[in-house]
Protein backbone atom coordinates (compact mmCIF):
# COMPACT_ATOMS: atom_id res chain seq x y z
CA UNK A 1 0.00 0.00 0.00
CA UNK A 2 1.19 3.50 -0.81
CA UNK A 3 0.21 6.63 1.05
CA UNK A 4 0.06 10.37 0.51
CA UNK A 5 1.13 12.29 3.60
CA UNK A 6 1.11 15.91 4.69
CA UNK A 7 3.71 17.27 7.11
CA UNK A 8 4.11 20.71 8.63
CA UNK A 9 7.09 22.68 9.95
CA UNK A 10 6.32 25.43 12.44
CA UNK A 11 9.79 26.97 12.06
CA UNK A 12 9.18 27.79 8.39
CA UNK A 13 5.36 27.74 8.59
CA UNK A 14 5.11 25.47 5.54
CA UNK A 15 3.35 22.28 4.56
CA UNK A 16 4.89 19.52 2.48
CA UNK A 17 2.98 16.85 0.55
CA UNK A 18 4.69 13.58 -0.32
CA UNK A 19 4.06 9.90 -0.95
CA UNK A 20 5.60 6.77 0.50
CA UNK A 21 4.98 3.13 1.30
CA UNK A 22 6.07 3.93 4.88
CA UNK A 23 5.13 7.49 5.95
CA UNK A 24 6.55 7.12 9.49
CA UNK A 25 9.99 6.19 8.14
CA UNK A 26 9.77 8.95 5.57
CA UNK A 27 9.01 11.51 8.31
CA UNK A 28 12.22 10.46 10.09
CA UNK A 29 14.11 10.95 6.83
CA UNK A 30 12.65 14.44 6.37
CA UNK A 31 13.68 15.38 9.91
CA UNK A 32 17.19 13.96 9.46
CA UNK A 33 17.88 16.64 6.82
CA UNK A 34 19.71 14.27 4.48
CA UNK A 35 17.19 13.29 1.84
CA UNK A 36 15.33 16.32 0.56
CA UNK A 37 16.40 19.80 -0.51
CA UNK A 38 13.14 21.45 0.61
CA UNK A 39 12.47 19.67 3.89
CA UNK A 40 16.13 19.12 4.75
CA UNK A 41 16.52 22.75 5.83
CA UNK A 42 14.29 22.16 8.86
CA UNK A 43 14.05 19.35 11.40
CA UNK A 44 10.74 20.00 13.11
CA UNK A 45 8.36 18.35 10.63
CA UNK A 46 5.17 16.93 12.17
CA UNK A 47 2.79 14.53 10.50
CA UNK A 48 -0.57 16.19 9.88
CA UNK A 49 -2.43 13.61 7.76
CA UNK A 50 -1.97 10.28 6.00
CA UNK A 51 -4.17 8.92 3.21
CA UNK A 52 -4.16 5.50 1.59
CA UNK A 53 -3.52 6.29 -2.06
CA UNK A 54 -3.43 2.92 -3.79
CA UNK A 55 -1.59 -0.32 -4.30
CA UNK A 56 1.22 1.13 -6.40
CA UNK A 57 3.51 4.15 -6.50
CA UNK A 58 1.93 5.53 -9.69
CA UNK A 59 -1.46 5.96 -8.00
CA UNK A 60 0.14 7.71 -5.02
CA UNK A 61 2.20 9.99 -7.27
CA UNK A 62 -0.91 11.00 -9.23
CA UNK A 63 -2.72 11.99 -6.03
CA UNK A 64 0.32 13.83 -4.69
CA UNK A 65 0.73 15.69 -7.99
CA UNK A 66 -2.94 16.70 -7.99
CA UNK A 67 -2.68 18.15 -4.47
CA UNK A 68 0.53 20.02 -5.28
CA UNK A 69 -0.91 21.46 -8.52
CA UNK A 70 -3.62 23.20 -6.50
CA UNK A 71 -0.88 25.45 -5.05
CA UNK A 72 -3.19 26.25 -2.17
CA UNK A 73 -2.44 26.30 1.53
CA UNK A 74 -6.17 26.55 2.21
CA UNK A 75 -6.76 23.37 0.16
CA UNK A 76 -4.12 21.51 2.18
CA UNK A 77 -5.67 22.73 5.44
CA UNK A 78 -9.03 21.38 4.26
CA UNK A 79 -7.42 18.00 3.57
CA UNK A 80 -5.95 17.94 7.07
CA UNK A 81 -9.36 18.63 8.63
CA UNK A 82 -10.78 15.21 9.49
CA UNK A 83 -14.32 16.49 8.89
CA UNK A 84 -13.66 17.33 5.22
CA UNK A 85 -15.35 14.90 2.84
CA UNK A 86 -13.12 14.04 -0.09
CA UNK A 87 -14.69 14.03 -3.55
CA UNK A 88 -13.71 14.41 -7.17
CA UNK A 89 -10.17 13.27 -7.94
CA UNK A 90 -9.47 12.83 -4.22
CA UNK A 91 -12.44 10.52 -3.60
CA UNK A 92 -10.24 7.41 -3.87
CA UNK A 93 -8.07 8.55 -0.96
CA UNK A 94 -8.88 6.88 2.36
CA UNK A 95 -7.98 8.81 5.51
CA UNK A 96 -5.76 6.79 7.86
CA UNK A 97 -6.67 7.42 11.51
CA UNK A 98 -5.56 10.96 12.19
CA UNK A 99 -2.10 11.42 13.68
CA UNK A 100 -1.59 14.17 16.26
CA UNK A 101 0.98 14.84 18.98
Amino acid sequence: MFYVYIIYSSSCDKFYVGHSDNPQRRLLEHNSGKTDRFTGKYSDWKLQAIFEAGANRAEAMASERFIKKQKSRKFIQLLIDKHTLLDGKLAQLVRVPHVRD
